[in-house]
């Protein structure tokens, strides 16, 4: 079986079951939903000019600042990837190098009750950071430039939680049985 994540999507190895097309297309959509943001804070660490102005000055995060915001945009990007997980054979084994569950299957229940609370969570959270941005406007004060390639670099986020919750379901149907066959 081809582990590639660019490969045709595979069979599921106890089922014979394969992930919907779709599903696995919006699988590898959520990592490129929330890359745009991730460059747009390591741009700003590395000191791009990005319009991250205020009065005048240049933000320049210190270098505790910069280390947060380096492993915030990995973390970021490793969570979703994570999502491919839940149409590649390879998300259906825990990592052997884990201790207790290592080599053994995942199972569904885990891997979808996760999923949907790390949906709902973002649906929340990215739900929330736009009505402030729809309320309050630009209260950062950055240049309109500025703001609206900020804009422009986070208001994909707004789509990690509903394809991540899309894909969930899409699995919890194919992994519970209850998908047609």
């Amino acid at each position: 079986m081809p582990t590639d994540t660019l490969s045709p999507p595979t069979v599921h190895p106890h089922d014979g079951r394969p992930p919907q097309p779709w599903a696995v297309r919006a699988a590898h959509l959520i990592p490129l939903v929330v890359l745009p943001s991730g460059l747009w804070r390591i741009a700003l660490v590395a000191g791009v000019p990005i319009g991250a102005v205020v009065a005048g000055d240049r933000i320049r995060p210190g270098f505790g600042e910069s280390v947060y915001i380096v492993a915030l945009s990995l973390v970021s990007e490793g969570l979703a990837l994570l999502s491919l997980g839940l149409v590649r054979p390879w998300g259906e084994v825990f990592p052997r190098r884990l201790p207790l569950v290592g080599g053994r299957r995942v199972p569904p229940s885990f891997a979808v009750t996760a999923a949907t609370a790390g949906a709902g969570a973002l649906t929340l959270i990215w739900g929330y950071a736009s009505w402030g941005v729809l309320v309050d406007g630009n209260d950062l004060g950055l240049p309109a430039g500025g703001f609206a390639l900020l804009v422009a670099a986070y208001a994909p986020l707004l789509l990690w939680g509903p394809l991540l919750l899309a894909v969930t379901w899409a699995y919890h149907r194919r992994r519970s049985g209850s998908a047609s066959r």
